[in-house]
């Protein structure tokens, strides 16, 4: 299978979600990365250590700002160029409008929020959760090219040591994609990694017991280095940013160590985690759900345990 990966970047760096889809479309086929904007061709060059045999850039002024539309303008011109059978986009704001944008102007199928790519009899597969989260579901398209919006998190960027044959294009665009301005852009300021990029995460539940209990869960996951996560029913309470919402509605991660604080382990959050490498659990409740599929599970007070296993951190830091 012959595809393209669309890679966003910002700050000067591609995005981890976006090179773990080009590692995985590298395992199915040819796969080309795309940069588009400011820095494209150098940051483009990146691309062939995560499978890519070839990356395209463009650098067109048009492409400074992180706008959808100029962007789709030139993924159909890059369509049409190679002949690609796919374009595949790892899940942000910006990837989906992209994806979306695309699928109109090239009349063509869309399937999204998937889990997993494979190929069977050569035709690409998606999988994608339903009921709920509860099953997985088996999605096809029915023309080409075929575009998939790959869930946050769904794939590791591995690194397979190659290196891409960088190639530049130009491409026209429409008189509509041009009449947006971006007037501003804010980033929201933190203290340590997102979650979505944070080798380890620290999550806390409703067994904190108050907005104060995340004190406790930001000194564990600073002492640790990693990011602080929280589940629904917290971000709904306004006890934490829904920007750190880990579950079915908020972001799926896969650290690589996941440490669950007063989380019970219900379906929806279990679906956004389940992918980390090791996931601790510590919870007073000897029958929460989380203790059937953590690999550590530890029954007890939270409010003991975690300050001092941050105490047990530092001093072996």
């Amino acid at each position: 299978m012959k595809s393209l990966v669309f890679l966003e970047h910002h700050g000067g760096e591609l995005e981890k979600g976006a090179l773990g889809v080009l590692a995985k479309a590298a395992t199915l086929g040819d796969a080309a990365g795309v940069v588009l904007g400011e820095g494209a061709a150098a940051l483009a060059a990146g691309a062939g250590a995560y499978g890519a045999t070839k990356a395209y850039a463009c650098e067109a002024a048009e492409l400074t700002a992180p706008l959808p539309q100029p962007r789709v303008d030139a993924l159909a011109t890059l369509v049409e160029k190679t002949g690609a059978e796919a374009v595949l986009f790892a899940a942000s704001v910006l990837a989906a409008d992209v994806a979306s944008g695309l699928s109109a102007r090239l009349d063509a199928g869309l399937n999204w929020d998937l889990m997993d790519l494979s190929l069977a009899d050569g035709e690409l597969v998606g999988k994608r959760p339903a009921l709920g989260d509860t099953v997985l579901v088996d999605v096809g398209w029915k023309g080409g090219p075929k575009l998939a919006l790959v869930r946050a998190g769904a794939f590791d960027p591995v690194e397979s040591g190659g290196s891409a044959e960088v190639e530049t294009f130009e491409t026209t665009f429409s008189d509509f994609s041009t009449l947006a301005t971006l007037v501003e852009h804010t980033q929201e300021e933190s203290s340590g990694p997102s979650i979505e990029e944070a080798d380890i995460i620290v999550a806390g539940g409703r067994g904190l017991g108050s907005p104060e209990g995340f004190t406790m869960i930001e000194e564990l996951a600073a002492a640790l280095g990693g990011a602080v996560g929280a589940t629904r029913a917290v971000v709904d309470a306004g006890w934490y940013p829904y920007s750190t919402q880990v579950g079915q509605t908020g972001k799926t991660v896969s650290p690589k160590l996941y440490i669950a604080c007063g989380i019970s382990g219900a379906i929806q959050h279990k679906v956004g985690m389940q992918g980390s490498g090791t996931i601790v659990a510590i919870n007073k409740d000897p029958n929460a759900p989380i203790f059937d599929f953590c690999d550590i599970g530890v029954v007890g007070d939270l409010h003991q345990i975690v300050p001092k296993l941050t105490e047990l951190v530092r001093a072996r830091g």
